[in-house]
């Protein structure tokens, strides 16, 4: 047996009241509602709900007749449509934010080691979900409104529904949004050694076939958007296969690795 005595538990003695939990979580919610509250404020200003009605509505426009305009058909549509799309851009806008105040507030329950690796894991959770939406608003939308535009006999007048496009657009920036996350389901699974590396490249047939009905329920009925959606999937996939094993060797507790043989 050693004489060497364990080493004290960083978090030993950092424990706090139930209610100082509740007050630090009240803390932490009004810190992101305020960061949100000013994202709206600064995009209210510039370039104002117009704007960014009209930012989105540029992929279904550029396949519109010049003269023809999306419609509201609803009676209080031009109010609430802008104030809707102003909302989830001023979330986005603060969604580094809003994670970090998420970070903080599990920060005193995590080793140091966790720490390490929380953080950035935040940061590219924010750039992957940042790059899927652009995805969709440069790349999916043009193409899907193109394809679909190719099917609309000439005797019909394609006028859309501000409300209706709004809330379909929105659903894909949240599929796209989420189905980027992928790399970092991934690596968290192989971190906390739910499955190996070996396991997912044996499950990664299932997950082509995963991906493309998840496509297939989430996007619109065309060939382009689910394609769009299952195929980054795919790739995301096997990205988070490669970054796994590095990920889990620079996140291991450095005690972990003691050699227990070293001790006796």
């Amino acid at each position: 047996m050693s004489d060497k005595q364990e080493p004290a538990d960083e978090l030993a003695g950092s424990e706090q009241p139930f209610v100082q939990h509740l007050m630090e979580l009240r803390d932490r919610l009004l810190y992101c509602l305020y960061g949100i509250a000013l994202a709206m404020a600064l995009l209210a200003i510039w370039p104002g709900p117009s704007g960014l009605i009209d930012l989105i509505a540029l992929p279904i426009r550029a396949h519109m007749p010049p003269d023809v305009k999306l419609i509201a058909v609803g009676v209080f549509t031009p109010f609430f449509i802008p104030l809707k799309v102003l909302m989830m851009a001023g979330l986005l806008l603060a969604l580094p934010w809003v994670l970090y105040q998420i970070w903080a507030f599990v920060a005193p329950g995590l080793y140091s080691h966790e720490k390490n690796f929380a953080l950035p894991l935040i940061i590219f959770g924010s750039l992957l979900a940042y790059v899927g939406i652009a995805f969709v608003q440069f790349f999916v939308l043009d193409k899907m409104f193109g394809f679909i535009q190719n099917f609309t006999p000439e005797s019909v007048n394609a006028t859309p529904d501000i409300a209706s496009y709004v809330e379909s657009i929105l659903s894909l920036y949240l599929a796209f949004g989420l189905a980027f996350q992928v790399p970092i389901v991934v690596m968290l699974l192989v971190r906390f050694e739910l499955v190996t590396v070996a396991q997912l490249k044996t499950y990664r047939g299932y997950f082509v076939v995963a991906s493309f009905v998840v496509a297939a329920v989430v996007t619109p009925p065309d060939v382009i958007s689910q394609l769009a959606l299952a195929v980054p999937m795919c790739l995301l996939y096997e990205i988070g296969i490669l970054g796994s094993r590095w990920f889990a060797r620079i996140s291991r507790n450095p005690e972990a690795d003691a050699d227990p043989a070293k001790s006796d």
